[in-house]
């Protein structure tokens, strides 16, 4: 396999794509794909903590005000998911330290959700971890992001005492990759 990209076959019925399963490649985070689904992510993650729709300019700022440049070699890396050829997904890492790297900006698209491509994002992602020299993965999630803490303990993240101090962050998860 690729260490920079991954296909998992979906084993839900309904997938968008008829069942063919999910592709994750490694992408910068400023193509056309990978910026669409990082606004989403920041259209989702916003409204749901303001509990109304995000507007386009809260959109623009919060990608203003969370620069994604760590998310590329060496300090990094931004995936992709495509779901049917059709880009659903999306993730990234940064390295915290030389043996720690972060999750970050994990978004599958709703209609997407439930195919697998939240545990396909992650294996590529802690692939791309080791790969950078990581031994353990990191992150940090919100109480109403329940999908997301959800797919972090199936995958074998399990909560810790608090790392940062982030303004949105009330739970920490970490997984050891060796």
């Amino acid at each position: 396999m690729d260490r920079n990209s991954i296909t998992i076959a979906s084993t839900a019925d309904s997938a968008p794509d008829g069942g063919s399963g999910w592709a994750v490649t490694t992408e910068p985070f400023t193509t056309a794909d990978a910026t669409a689904l990082r606004r989403a992510y920041y259209a989702e993650v916003a409204g749901r903590y303001w509990e109304r729709p995000a507007t386009e300019a809260e959109v623009d700022q919060g990608m203003l005000d969370d620069p994604a440049d760590r998310l590329a070699p060496p300090t990094g890396q931004f995936v992709v998911g495509r779901l049917g050829g059709r880009p659903m997904a999306c993730g990234g890492i940064r390295l915290l330290d030389p043996a720690t790297a972060e999750l970050t900006r994990i978004y599958v698209a709703p209609g997407a959700r439930g195919t697998g491509g939240g545990a396909a994002l992650l294996a590529v992602l802690e692939a791309e971890a080791r790969a950078l020299g990581a031994v353990r993965m990191r992150l940090d999630t919100r109480t109403d992001l329940v999908e997301a803490r959800a797919l972090y303990a199936r995958q074998g993240y399990r909560e810790i005492p608090a790392y940062n101090s982030g303004p949105y962050a009330q739970h920490w998860f970490e997984k050891p990759l060796v």
